[in-house]
This record gives structure tokens, C-alpha cells and sequence, in this order.
């Protein structure tokens, strides 16, 4: 049915459960797994000009530390179901941007990915990157909770 599903991951507990599930239906449909880690741009709001560079490579340092680490956890957990899987970190402004970017490139037919639950004013105001996807993308997203 599908062949080639893409499974976001934000490092939250939430994405890990999204991507236990993405595997287990890599495996029932013997499809490829494309797991991806955005990382936000780097944003600072400062007059002191001279402090940047240091935050910014920082940042850069701990947000590349960060991505290995949660892309580690879907490439082991593929790798353990037996599941060919490609992992992906791209820095980005717009996570929902990438996501959809990134399934047109790779010819992805399904996405799995977390939804954090925010609803009311909180999600109207903030937005949710699922809801972007969900309203943005033409494959199928199957939202886990």
C-alpha cells in the first residue's frame, strides 16, 4: 500500500511514539523510512553584535548534538525492524515547509508524525506544525496522539 513513509521528529517523547509506529508500518508494508529533524533558525534579539558568533555556533553545536541523537533513535529503531531508513537534518524557519519540501524530493506517500495535542487559543495563536501539514500537504498524514 504505502512504500515510502516520512516520520518528523522533534525529540519529544510524543515523536518517539510517532516513530514506533512509523516502523512498525514500514515493516507491515515493507517500505522505506525517511526519518526528519528540523532545526530552527538561529534568532537572537540583541544590540551587543560582538556576543553572536560564540551563541551562535553554540547553538549550531548543541542543535547538530541534539538532531543526531533523535534521528539516532528512529535510524536504531528501523535498523531493529529490519526496515531500510534514511535520516535527515535540515535547518529551517518553517518546520511544515521542510516536511512537505522533503516529501515531494523523496517521493514519500505517507507521513507519520506527533501532534502535541495544543488546541484552543494556544494553537490558534502559536499554529501547530501537524495542522500546517495536514492543511498544506496532498499524501495522507496519519497524526499520532
Amino acid at each position: 500500500m504505502f512504500k515510502h513513509l516520512l516520520v518528523p521528529t522533534d525529540g519529544t517523547a510524543l515523536s518517539e511514539g510517532a516513530v514506533q509506529i512509523a516502523v512498525r508500518l514500514a515493516r507491515l508494508f515493507q517500505a522505506r523510512l525517511t526519518g526528519l529533524h528540523v532545526i530552527p533558525e538561529y534568532r537572537v534579539f540583541t544590540h551587543r553584535i560582538e556576543m553572536l558568533e560564540d551563541e551562535r555556533e553554540r547553538y549550531a553545536q548543541l542543535a547538530e548534538q541534539h538532531a543526531a541523537h533523535y534521528l539516532g533513535v528512529i535510524e536504531q529503531a528501523a535498523k531493529d525492524a529490519s526496515v531500510e531508513c534514511e535520516a535527515i537534518c535540515v535547518t529551517a524557519d518553517h518546520p511544515y515547509e521542510t516536511i512537505i519540501r522533503i516529501v515531494e524530493e523523496r517521493n514519500c506517500d505517507l507521513i507519520v508524525m506527533a501532534s502535541h495535542g495544543q488546541a484552543g487559543v494556544g494553537a490558534l495563536l502559536i499554529g501547530s506544525e501537524t495542522q500546517k501539514v495536514l492543511t498544506h500537504c496532498k499524501i495522507p498524514v496519519l497524526v499520532c496522539r
